[in-house]
C-alpha cells in the first residue's frame, strides 16, 4: 500500500519511486543538506498571491492603462460582462443568499451599469487638468491639478452584495487608470467562483486578476505592497486591513457599517414612514450595511409603528415570507446563530419564526428594547428591527451621539427645522430624511462612513478621485527674475511688504478674463452699432441693440472660459 506522504509519483519518467529519491537526498553530505535546507523554504515563500501582485505591477508599469481609450475599452468590456453573464450572476447570487433574479438585477447590477455608463461619458472631463485660482506671484504661470493613476489597487469585496460592492470600486479603479487585484468574499462562494472564472474572459487578466480564497489568502495579499486598498466589510476586519496597510504606508478606503438609527417623529405620516422603513430594513433579508438598524420613537407612537410595519411585511412578503421568492436567506449558519442569539431578552412584536436548516429568519420587530439589550451591542445585519422609545428629539439626539458614528442616520418628519437640527447636532456618513437606502443610487453623492463606520468615499467622480493621485503642477518661465528678488536674502522690511502683497492677494483669473472680454465686446459692439447708424439711420435705437449684442456675445464666449 502506497504511503500518503509519498504518493506513487515517479521522477524523471523512470521507475524510481519518489520516496527512494528522498532517502537518497538524506545520505548526501551534511553541507549539502544545510544548503538545501537554507534555500528550499525561500522558494516556497513565493506564494501565489505574491506572484499575482508582481505580475500585475509589471503590467501596470508598461503604461498600458494611461490612455483614456484603453480605460474606456475596459469599462465597455465590464459592461458587456454584466450584460452577457446576467444569468450566471443571478444564479450565483441565488445560491449564495437566496435572492431572486429580478432582485439581483435591481440591487446588484443595475447600479453597476449606471456607474460604468457615467464613467465612460465623463472620463475625459474627470481626467483633464483642473485649473485653480492663483495669487499675484503666480499669475503668469501655468498652475493646475493633474489626476494620475495611483498604481495597483487591492479591492476586497463583501458577501452581502457580492457584485455591487466589489465591482463598483473596480469601475473607479479602471477609470482612474489603475491596475486592480480583485478579492471577492469567500463567504459568497458561488459568486466568487463565477467572478474568478468569467471576469478574466472580458478584462485584461494581467491587469485585473481575481484572487479567490479564505482568510489565509487574504492575509497573504495584505502582506504585499499595494498603492491603495479598498475594503468593504465589518469594522473588526477593517482595523486589521488598516494595520496591514500601515506596514507599507498604503492609503485605505474602508467601507464599514455600524448601527444606523432611524428616528420617527410622532407628527409625521407614520403609515408612509413605516412602509419605506420596512422596505429598507428587510430588503436582502436585512443584510445591508445602510439598513435601518433600530427605530427611535416616542412611546405614544410605538404601537402604531408596530402595526404599520406588520401590515407592510404582509403586503411585501405575504403571510408566509419563507416561501416568497423575493425574501432571501441568512448567508450561513454562523450568522444565523448570531442573529438568533441577538433576539434573546427582547420581546417579539412581529415575526420571530426561524428555520435553522434553511437559514431562515422571518422579518421580525422587537419591542421593549433598551440600549443595553443584546440586539443593541453590535450591528444587526439581519431581519431584526428593534424599537427603542425616547421622550423626543432631544433624547434621540443624545442616544445617537452617545454611540459610534453610524454610516447613515434616518429621520422621518414633516418638520424641516427638526431635520436641519439633526443634521447640525449629529455626525454620520450620510443623513437621509423621509426615505431609506436611496442615497446610495445618487452617483453625485459621496458614499462612505466616518469614524467607526469607515473612511474615504466612492461613487461616480468620487470613485475616480479616491483612486487617483491629484498631482499639483506649476510651470514657470525663466523670465521676470526681478519679481523674485523679494524672496532672496537679505530679507528686509520692504521685501516682506511686497511678499505679503503678492502672496496673500488671491486672483480669480477667470473673472479677470471675463472682465477683459466684456470690455472688448463692449468696444466692438459700440463700433458696429455706430457703423450701422451711419448706414441705416432709421434702425432700432443703438443703445438697445448694443446691449443685446454685448449680452449675447458675452454669454456665448463665457461658456468656453
Amino acid at each position: 500500500m502506497q504511503s500518503n506522504a509519498f504518493p506513487s509519483s515517479r521522477v524523471g519518467g523512470g521507475n524510481t519511486p519518489l520516496r527512494v529519491v528522498a532517502s537518497l537526498h538524506l545520505t548526501k553530505r551534511r553541507s549539502s543538506l544545510r544548503y538545501y535546507s537554507r534555500w528550499q523554504p525561500a522558494s516556497r515563500e513565493m506564494s501565489r498571491e505574491l506572484l499575482i501582485v508582481q505580475r500585475t505591477r509589471k503590467s501596470f508599469q508598461t503604461g498600458k492603462t494611461k490612455p483614456l481609450e484603453y480605460r474606456i475599452h475596459q469599462l465597455k468590456n465590464l459592461l458587456r460582462f454584466i450584460s452577457e453573464r446576467q444569468k450566471d450572476i443571478a444564479e450565483a447570487v441565488k445560491r449564495d443568499i437566496g435572492k431572486s433574479e429580478n432582485g439581483t438585477q435591481l440591487f446588484e447590477t443595475l447600479g453597476l451599469e449606471g456607474e460604468i455608463n457615467l464613467a465612460i461619458e465623463k472620463l475625459s472631463e474627470w481626467a483633464a487638468p483642473r485649473k485653480i485660482e492663483k495669487n499675484l506671484l503666480t499669475i503668469s504661470d501655468e498652475v493646475y491639478v493633474q489626476p494620475e493613476p495611483l498604481g495597483v489597487v487591492l479591492i476586497i469585496g463583501a458577501w452581502n452584495y457580492p457584485w455591487a460592492v466589489t465591482l463598483q470600486p473596480l469601475v473607479g479603479a479602471i477609470a482612474a487608470g489603475n491596475a486592480a487585484v480583485i478579492k471577492p468574499s469567500e463567504v459568497s462562494a458561488h459568486s466568487a467562483k463565477v467572478m474568478e472564472e468569467l471576469l478574466p474572459l472580458y478584462l485584461d487578466k494581467d491587469l485585473y486578476p481575481v484572487v479567490t480564497g479564505g482568510v489565509s489568502e487574504t492575509q497573504e495579499l495584505l502582506k504585499q505592497r499595494f498603492d491603495h486598498i479598498f475594503y468593504t466589510g465589518g469594522s473588526a476586519v477593517g482595523k486589521k486591513v488598516m494595520a496591514a496597510a500601515s506596514c507599507h504606508l498604503t492609503p485605505v478606503t474602508l467601507e464599514l457599517g455600524g448601527k444606523s438609527p432611524c428616528y420617527i417623529d410622532k407628527n409625521c405620516d407614520i403609515r408612509v414612514a413605516c412602509r419605506r422603513i420596512t422596505w429598507g430594513k428587510f430588503v436582502n433579508c436585512g443584510q445591508t450595511c445602510i439598513a435601518p438598524d433600530f427605530i427611535l420613537c416616542e412611546p405614544s407612537a410605538q404601537s402604531q409603528v408596530v402595526e404599520e410595519i406588520q401590515k407592510c411585511i404582509k403586503e411585501f412578503y405575504t403571510d408566509n415570507p419563507e416561501t416568497f421568492v423575493d425574501y432571501g436567506r441568512i448567508i450561513n449558519q454562523r450568522h444565523f446563530k448570531r442573529l438568533v442569539a441577538l433576539m434573546e431578552g427582547s420581546t417579539v412584536a412581529v415575526g420571530g419564526d426561524i428555520d435553522e436548516s434553511q437559514c431562515y429568519i422571518a422579518p421580525t420587530v422587537l419591542k421593549d428594547v433598551t440600549g443595553d439589550s443584546n440586539v443593541m451591542k453590535e450591528e444587526i445585519f439581519g431581519p431584526l428591527l428593534p424599537i427603542i422609545t425616547v421622550s423626543g428629539i432631544d433624547e434621540a439626539i443624545q442616544f445617537i451621539n452617545a454611540r459610534e458614528k453610524p454610516l447613515v442616520i434616518y429621520i422621518f418628519s414633516h418638520d424641516n427645522k427638526l431635520i436641519k437640527r439633526v443634521i447640525a447636532e449629529t455626525s454620520s456618513g450620510a443623513l437621509l430624511a423621509n426615505d431609506c437606502l436611496v442615497h446610495f443610487t445618487v452617483s453625485a453623492l459621496p458614499f462612505g462612513g466616518v469614524g467607526n463606520s469607515g473612511m474615504g468615499c466612492y461613487h461616480g467622480r468620487h470613485s475616480f478621485d479616491q483612486l487617483s493621485h491629484l498631482r499639483s503642477c506649476l510651470i514657470k518661465q525663466l523670465k521676470m527674475e526681478g519679481v523674485n528678488s523679494m524672496r532672496y536674502p537679505p530679507h528686509t522690511d520692504k521685501k516682506l511688504g511686497w511678499a505679503r502683497f503678492f502672496m496673500l492677494k488671491q486672483v480669480n483669473v477667470c473673472r479677470l478674463r471675463r472682465v477683459a472680454l466684456l470690455a472688448t465686446l463692449a468696444g466692438l459692439a459700440a463700433f458696429l452699432v455706430q457703423v450701422k447708424v451711419v448706414k441705416y439711420p432709421n434702425s432700432v435705437p443703438r443703445g438697445a441693440k448694443g446691449l443685446a449684442l454685448i449680452s449675447g456675445l458675452y454669454y456665448l464666449t463665457s461658456q468656453f472660459l
